[in-house]
């Protein structure tokens, strides 16, 4: 690795978390779901962006810096469900180390199929393992898992679509092929 390869990674996963932080802060990181009480966070995302642009170190320090965030805002609003490093902090590293892992062995058969792929996998590795974690220390009871359902459809759909367009963009633009045609 070059050392503008490493300055590379640096800038795009400090930028790539900034926006995980931005996107909590403000609230514009949940989206309202129709006919429903429930939010979709696209707070995952810039893990997976992270792991598809630059791989799974990237994607494992955006997605910690991702669940530190969650953690550290838990603890300051008194949120029991997320106080826990293990809830909160641990499923986060995996978000963009499985999407990194799913695109480098899904792009060679078709680029476009494994950025949205990356963003089904990443964004179920999130739910997946911070859901198993609720459940593991008894924070929520299995009977409330189906009722997550919707959100988990709309996250995955959200996070397929962000994650395609965006890497999309960014690697025809990388390329020096200009703007995105997606």
């Amino acid at each position: 690795m070059t050392a503008s390869s490493s300055t590379r990674k640096i800038v795009i996963g400090g930028v790539l978390a900034a926006i995980a932080i931005i996107l909590g802060l403000t609230g514009i990181g949940f989206i309202p779901i129709p006919f429903s009480t429930i939010n979709a966070t696209i707070l995952h995302v810039p893990a997976i962006i992270g792991g598809v642009l630059e791989g799974p170190v990237v994607g494992l320090a955006v997605g910690g810096i991702f669940g530190l965030f969650s953690w550290i805002q838990a603890n300051s609003t008194a949120n029991v469900l997320f106080t826990n490093p293990l809830v909160s902090v641990v499923p986060r590293l995996f978000i963009g180390v499985t999407a990194a892992l799913v695109y480098q062995a899904l792009r060679k058969n078709n680029e476009i199929v494994a950025m949205a792929t990356a963003g089904v996998v990443g964004t179920l590795t999130n739910t997946i393992l911070v859901v198993g974690a609720l459940l593991l220390f008894a924070l929520i009871p299995f009977a409330v898992v189906p009722t997550l359902l919707p959100q988990v459809i709309a996250e995955v759909v959200v996070g397929a679509i962000i994650t395609t367009v965006v890497c999309a963009a960014w690697k025809r633009i990388d390329r020096g092929a200009g703007k995105s045609s997606i």
